[in-house]
């Protein structure tokens, strides 16, 4: 799997900027949706001097000093002054899916820097990168690593589930949003936020009147990627059941067609910890509906502890444990406990059920995409050394960022019916023994470049339960580094479920760059292997042809081959000293026949080669290859 892509001339503009003699006086911007996340955007923030601003915002980025020359014009919809700020709301609509818009508050003092912000994606294709938890109210440290985090591993937004102060108070809430500031990046890009009402904000109308939440009761939800997800934010200080038991459920029944569906509130219904009450009521009202419309993941706050449960469902029938009992097959996974900042508490209270917990400042890292949903527990402590997240791959986690991996297991991976089940069978009178299989086939590994894109897409046969991917990348000589992971779909009705991975960006920005992919896959066993297959090259090897290939003047190379069954043949072709891989071609869907195929290695170095051809996994022909 390689591209080699053609260089480009490009012109280089280097903008400078100068400070301006007079600015706007704001702060403690804020970005958050009151309806469609792909068509709108509410900005907040605080108006600390200066008369009579507007917002003005443009796709465009330009040097132009006057960027307002340009953009479109919006006075605030919403002002008033509470919680010791100023604060204004810009509400715009009609605004383009998964895109990234430039902004600027000009008033009668002068004009902001430009922030921006992007829209939701529109497409059920495009996958989210989504931070989630809670609880900040009181070590500003702990408060601040998180914000930081945010920033650098920027998803496309951030539920957050209630207490956000300790007070509630004037002189609490200024202090948060400044520490909020902490999740703007360097250039200004700022972060959604779905807010939860916790136990520490006293009422509902302090998150109406600070982040512009449109409805007075706090329990809403929205939807993203048209299909792929819709989250629910429910309210804990409100009573379950009644009027928002009875909209959970006919909005649940309403979006059937959803294939994700995420709920976020603040009181843990069954606390790891034993200082922190039982809910009950939470449990009858909510996690019945969970389980009847199938709610794959619920985020839970309040205890200030960390927890990761199996797949659970409402019971109290044998086998259950305080109203739960696992179910691998169409339970609900929780996650949580808090822990953005609130004073820890011990993780006391473990349940039969429970997959890990611990007591540590964290919050929850979720991916979502057709394949499945992967969730990731971050440790938030060490921020300052995590550097930013790849812009063209947001979903490849910094080396240095601290995940927590209890037993090994630093993912945890939600397919469509969360099978989690034993791939081990009992047999009568018998030790345990492994259930066999067929073994996994990879076929039509290729990749392709589509616009600014390199596409990656292979098709699985007999894919067994449970099946992870890696799809890795190098580009040069360097090591594979692993771009992307996937939830095998071993549980869809196709028997060949076909995998499609778009590396954004790449095609453009790796121009004149030799690019290298593969696949790495783990069977429920715990083997992994590789695609494609990595040859032993040795010089003595009988497969090695006696004449070696001689390259033309042009760099091309003639192989002859015969195929013996229809087939997808690849050339690898290995240094023969490095033994490094400087050349993966492939052709799919290939008659069975004789072949010559030419090969272009012009833009490979003289030497001496190895050169492997393959028909699907299996080797037919091996050369040595000179090019002098």
């Amino acid at each position: 799997m390689t591209h080699y892509i053609k260089k480009a001339i490009f012109c280089l503009l280097i903008v400078s900027s100068s400070w301006q003699l007079a600015q706007a006086d704001i702060a403690r911007l804020r970005c958050m949706w009151r309806e469609d996340p792909t068509t709108s955007m509410v900005i907040g923030w605080d108006q600390v001097a200066g008369t009579n601003p507007t917002l003005y915002y443009s796709t465009n980025q330009s040097s132009d000093q006057r960027f307002e020359s340009y953009a479109q014009a919006k006075v605030p919809d919403k002002v008033l002054y509470i919680k010791g700020m100023n604060n204004h709301f810009v509400r715009l609509r009609g605004l383009s899916p998964d895109t990234r818009y430039f902004f600027k508050i000009v008033d009668s003092n002068g004009g902001s820097r430009i922030y921006s912000f992007q829209t939701a994606p529109s497409s059920p294709h495009t996958r989210l990168s989504i931070i989630a938890g809670g609880d900040s109210r009181n070590h500003r440290e702990g408060r601040i690593n998180a914000n930081k985090l945010v920033g650098k591993l920027q998803p496309h937004f951030v539920l957050f589930g209630g207490d956000m102060t300790g007070a509630d108070n004037d002189r609490q809430w200024p202090v948060w949003f400044d520490d909020w500031q902490h999740t703007v990046t360097d250039d200004g890009r700022l972060t959604p936020i779905v807010v939860t009402r916790g136990n520490h904000e006293y009422a509902n109308k302090t998150l109406m009147d600070l982040f512009d939440v449109e409805t007075r009761d706090l329990f809403y939800a929205f939807t993203f990627g048209t299909n792929l997800l819709r989250v629910y934010t429910l309210n804990s200080l409100i009573p379950s059941g009644g009027k928002q038991a009875a909209w959970l459920n006919k909005d649940l029944g309403q979006h059937t067609h959803i294939q994700w569906k995420i709920a976020q509130y603040h009181h843990t219904i069954r606390p790891h910890t034993k200082r922190k009450p039982e809910k009950h009521e939470q449990l009858l009202n909510w996690s019945s509906l969970f389980y009847k419309h199938q709610v794959q993941l619920v985020v839970e706050s309040d205890a200030h502890v960390v927890k990761t449960t199996y797949p659970i469902s409402p019971s109290n029938g044998p086998g259950s444990h305080e109203g739960f009992i696992r179910d691998d097959q169409r339970g609900t996974t929780y996650v949580g406990e808090g822990c953005w900042g609130a004073p820890l508490r011990d993780n006391n209270d473990n349940k039969p059920w429970t997959r890990a917990s611990g007591s540590f400042n964290q919050f929850k890292w979720i991916f979502v995409g057709q394949e499945g949903m992967e969730v990731r527990t971050v440790k938030t402590d060490n921020a300052s050394m995590v550097p930013a997240v790849n812009p063209f791959n947001k979903f490849v986690p910094p080396i240095e960022l601290n995940i927590w991996s209890p037993n090994g297991e630093g993912v945890i991976y939600i397919s469509k019916k969360n099978s989690y089940a034993s791939p081990v069978s009992y047999a009568s009178g018998s030790t345990s023994s492994i259930t066999t299989t067929k073994p996994l086939k990879i076929k039509n590994f290729l990749s392709s470049i589509n616009g600014k894109d390199v596409e990656v897409k292979w098709v699985a046969n007999d894919e067994p339960l449970n099946s992870h991917y890696e799809v890795q990348r190098s580009i040069g000589n360097s090591k594979y580094i692993t771009i992307a992971r996937m939830q095998g779909k071993s549980h869809s009705t196709d028997k060949n479920p076909t995998y499609q991975f778009r590396d954004a960006g790449l095609a453009q920005k790796a121009q004149g760059q030799y690019i290298k992919y593969r696949l790495k896959y783990k069977t429920p066993y715990g083997q992994n292997y590789y695609h494609p297959p990595v040859p032993k090259l040795t010089e003595s090897n009988k497969n090695l042809k006696r004449k070696a290939l001689q390259a033309d003047k042009k760099g091309r190379v003639q192989v002859k081959y015969q195929l013996k069954e229809d087939s997808a043949v690849s050339f690898q072709m290995f240094h023969v000293t490095s033994k490094k891989e400087v050349f993966n071609n492939q052709l799919l869907n290939q008659s069975a026949k004789n072949y010559l195929k030419s090969l272009d290695i012009s833009q490979l170095p003289k030497g001496t080669y190895v050169l492997v051809v393959k028909a699907n996994t299996d080797e037919i022909e091996r050369f040595k290859v000179v090019k002098d």
